[in-house]
């Protein structure tokens, strides 16, 4: 099936769930409203015509001038060899989305990284915690406003580069 016939599916079933799409990209998207985000995500693993059986990705992007982070999943079927790619869009001041983790166990670690890094909470994750970064870290690496600081527990940040 392809992205067009994925979409279709999608928009008949949900309807307002999706607000936005390309699917002329090189990795076809849709965008859906984050309230509906595990309802979709369930149906597209579990209907018989789609069984995306494979989160291949999940990463974050922060869209600082924008006001929100995007959530970006990559989704595939083994089965029958098609893929589309979903995004969430939600607000940089109150960074929430839905977990999928019960849907495919990889969302698992994909979802505490994006956690770490960008401070997107992932509401029904069952072990939401740092995983790159130490537990009392302030901040999150990834956010485009984000400000290194000089030292960690008297530990200096600063390296020297080695382009020099």
């Amino acid at each position: 099936m392809d992205a067009a016939a994925i979409s279709e599916r999608v928009s008949a079933r949900f309807g307002a769930r999706v607000t936005e799409s390309n699917l002329a990209a090189k990795d076809p998207w849709i965008v859906l409203d984050r309230q509906g985000l595990a309802e979709v995500c369930r149906y597209l693993h579990d209907d018989d015509a789609l069984q995306f059986d494979a989160l291949s990705n999940l990463s974050g992007v922060d869209y600082k001038d924008a006001g929100y982070i995007e959530i970006v999943y990559h989704l595939y079927s083994y089965a029958h060899r098609h893929r589309i790619v979903l995004k969430v869009r939600t607000p940089r001041e109150a960074a929430e989305v839905p977990s999928i983790e019960s849907i495919w166990k990889a969302a698992n670690w994909h979802e505490r990284e994006v956690y770490d890094l960008l401070g997107v909470t992932f509401t029904g994750h069952p072990d939401l915690r740092r995983l790159l970064m130490p537990e009392d870290w302030v901040g999150h690496p990834l956010r485009k406003d984000f400000v290194e600081p000089e030292e960690y527990h008297g530990i200096s940040t600063r390296r020297e580069s080695l382009l020099r």
